[in-house]
């Protein structure tokens, strides 16, 4: 059985001199194709990560490849590229099934990796088409129909698509799986292994995972025919690793606590167990005047991305996210990953913690344990081989506020109005935005001859219900006491009913 190091493997594409300096073969000396290494130097991206300079001539020739990289060292290019390199060198046209396919945890990863990819593959025609739950699936279905090449997409919402009969796999020649042990954790691989059982048997297969043991082991043995092994830990001249902290506190002061270390300058990610966690925690920073926002499985698809929209653009630099919704959580700059509820193992802890120190930015983690829970994070801290002590602190003690002095602030970004629908297109400037409105300023409505609601008759002047005539006291119907015994209703008279004739046979 095959084993790698617990470490963190988040997927980001920008290539930046901080990360990792420029060495190595360029992108077309490995055979890149001139449409992608152009569109790659309009993007600022000129020469490839370690993990990229090591996958990619594997990849392009069409060998299964296991990856395994340091958080924030390119593995979505590592995989993309090929891909778009052997796609699009046949490029088609008009309603088609997909030929490559991306299997993704969460869905906030899948828009992640289509947001990377989808540019570059307008250079060289290939289209993509993201699929996750919470999200239209009728514009899904709408853009399969139309013809794509590949699909990104998380299992659960394929599996619904092709029951649906929308989407077929027979045609996929390249299937890639990102981070395969989180899959495991969340229970996916069999459904991931339904789906990889329908593509086509001769084709390429790219798996990138941070363990590879139990079933994501099987998963290796059974889809990955002799694969090219491709690790890189740690890029020489990389970060230091983030700085880990922990700290006991009692129940009253972990809230206090946490409030002094959100309002620090810069971004900061809280971790919580549970979503009602997740909105609780964020309404009581928000209560104390701290821009915060939460992000959880239970939120609408488009108020996790309006969360993630103001996260990465500092509008809102706290974010309070439980373990699912955090995996697509990309931002280079994150200063401080604060651990409000303890993770369930060490790999969580990894992953969490991988948030921050990456791309060559340094970090700090804070883990915030009750008395009870201190043992065993000290079990969960020697399995993420973390060498850190715990210190009892109080809110104002000199380690926080050591913590909030170090933070450094980030600008806010705005982003650039859209423009309303149906509109003509161009963006609405200051002075086309329409004031609130308020009740009271709204003016009173008129229909031609109709006068105003202020000058129509209220309720008030209308009778009463106990003044208005009953249905007896009318006089064109009969009372209830007028029926005569036996049903029969009274012949003639003012609002009486003829009784018929007796028919005869």
């Amino acid at each position: 059985m095959t084993s790698f190091d617990p470490v963190d493997t988040s997927t980001t594409t920008e290539n930046t001199p901080a990360a990792e300096a420029p060495t190595g073969p360029s992108f077309a000396q490995l055979g890149l194709q001139q449409q992608l290494v152009t569109a790659l130097e309009r993007r600022g991206i000129r020469h490839p990560f370690a993990i990229q300079t090591s996958a990619l001539p594997d990849a392009m020739a069409g060998r299964d490849v296991l990856g395994k990289a340091a958080t924030g060292s390119g593995k979505t290019l590592a995989f993309g590229l090929p891909m778009l390199h052997r796609l699009g060198a046949d490029v088609q046209h008009g309603r088609r099934a997909p030929r490559g396919l991306v299997l993704v945890p969460t869905r906030e990863l899948a828009q992640q990796v289509h947001d990377n990819l989808a540019p570059l593959g307008q250079a060289n025609g290939v289209q993509f088409a993201a699929v996750y739950g919470g999200a239209s699936m009728y514009r899904q279905i709408q853009q399969l129909r139309r013809g794509v090449d590949v699909v990104i997409a998380t299992p659960g919402r394929l599996q619904d698509l092709i029951s649906q009969g929308e989407c077929t796999l027979a045609d996929v020649e390249i299937a890639i799986i990102d981070e395969a042990d989180f899959m495991s954790d969340l229970g996916f691989l069999p459904v991931v292994k339904e789906l990889l059982d329908q593509v086509r048997p001769d084709g390429q297969t790219m798996l990138f995972s941070a363990t590879l043991d139990g079933e994501v082991d099987t998963l290796v043995r059974r889809y990955l025919q002799d694969p090219a092994r491709h690790e890189v830990v740690k890029a020489a001249d990389s970060a230091p690793p983030a700085e880990h902290r922990a700290y006991s506190v009692s129940f009253p002061d972990r809230l206090k606590v946490t409030e002094q270390l959100a309002a620090r300058p810069g971004r900061t990610i809280i971790f919580v167990r549970t979503q009602h966690g997740a909105d609780r925690l964020a309404t009581n920073l928000q209560a104390v005047g701290i821009k915060a926002e939460p992000i959880h499985g239970g939120l609408p698809q488009s108020a996790r991305r309006r969360a993630l929209e103001a996260f990465a653009d500092a509008r809102s630099p706290v974010l309070v996210a439980t373990d699912v919704a955090a995996r697509g959580i990309h931002v280079d700059d994150v200063q401080l990953v604060l651990h409000y509820d303890p993770p369930a193992d060490h790999k969580t802890y990894l992953h969490r913690s991988g948030r921050t120190a990456r791309a060559g930015a340094g970090g700090v983690v804070v883990s915030l344990l009750l008395p009870d829970q201190v043992g065993q994070a000290k079990r969960r801290f020697r399995q993420a081989a973390v060498n850190t002590d715990v210190s009892r602190i109080r809110p104002g003690d000199a380690p926080i506020a050591e913590l909030v002095a170090s933070g450094v602030h980030v600008e806010p970004v705005e982003r650039p109005v859209r423009p309303a629908r149906g509109g003509s297109g161009r963006p609405r400037r200051d002075g086309d935005r329409r004031p609130p409105r308020r009740d009271g300023d709204r003016p009173a409505r008129s229909y031609g001859d109709r006068p105003a609601r202020s000058d129509r008759p209220s309720y008030g002047d209308r009778p009463a219900r106990s003044d208005r005539p009953s249905h007896g006291a009318r006089p064109d119907r009969p009372s209830y006491g007028d029926r005569r015994p036996g049903g029969q209703r009274p012949q003639g008279g003012t609002g009486g009913r003829p009784q018929r004739p007796a028919r005869s046979y």
